[in-house]
């Protein structure tokens, strides 16, 4: 109905897949042309890793993330944030067993 569509093809995938989600993105990337992925879910434990290896391996960006169960939670991406909060989530080398040796 509108000339040119569509604009935007956006795979949806749940941060707690892992591995599987790169699976389907190649598949999914194989049939449509993506133009980005909307990462669902990632406040709950799931850190969403899995953007990485489908931003390097594949080359499709992540444009979403799902961040609650309203519609105001569904957010643009920001990488500076997504890689503070991934390191965030890695005890320090001090904090789990005697510190750094000299």
């Amino acid at each position: 109905v509108v000339p040119g569509a569509p604009h935007r093809n956006y795979l949806v995938i749940d941060a707690m897949t892992g591995q599987n989600g790169l699976r389907q993105a190649t598949e999914f990337g194989a049939i449509a042309k993506l133009s980005g992925i909307v990462l669902t879910k990632l406040d709950g434990t799931a850190r969403g890793g899995i953007a990485l290896s489908i931003h390097s391996d594949l080359g499709i960006p992540i444009s979403y993330v799902g961040v609650g169960e309203e519609p105001a939670d569904l957010i643009e991406f920001e990488p500076s944030r997504y890689v503070e909060a991934l390191l965030a989530a890695i005890p320090r080398q001090d904090e789990v067993g005697g510190g750094l040796r000299s």
